[in-house]
């Protein structure tokens, strides 16, 4: 199995920063349990990272590995988006868990 490497850009402890940690925890508890690494990098104790990481808007997930990295942005609420942004939508990882909370 692989080791999915998540990188998760917040901006301080705001109300959207704590959703989007909740949300993308909830998910890879459920779908990636002992097969993801999280990196939260929070831009105000960091704020050149945003830069070379070409940040816009927070909170950003980037999926460094497996490839392709892909990047999702927002609070993380929308679960379809969040598992297809992972490529874990469709795919035998969410298969038989779809409903469980």
């Amino acid at each position: 199995m692989e080791t999915h490497m998540l990188r998760l850009f917040i901006t301080g402890k705001t109300a959207r920063s704590q959703a989007a940690i909740q949300n993308l925890s909830e998910v890879c508890e459920t779908y990636l349990a002992g097969r993801y690494e999280l990196e939260i990098i929070d831009l105000l104790e960091d704020p050149e990272i945003a830069e070379i990481e070409k940040i816009l808007q927070t909170p950003t997930l980037i999926k460094i590995y497996p490839a392709p990295t892909r990047r999702i942005i927002g609070d993380l609420s929308n679960r379809e988006q969040l598992l297809a942004g992972l490529d874990l939508y469709g795919s035998s990882f969410a298969a038989g868990t779809e409903g469980q909370s």
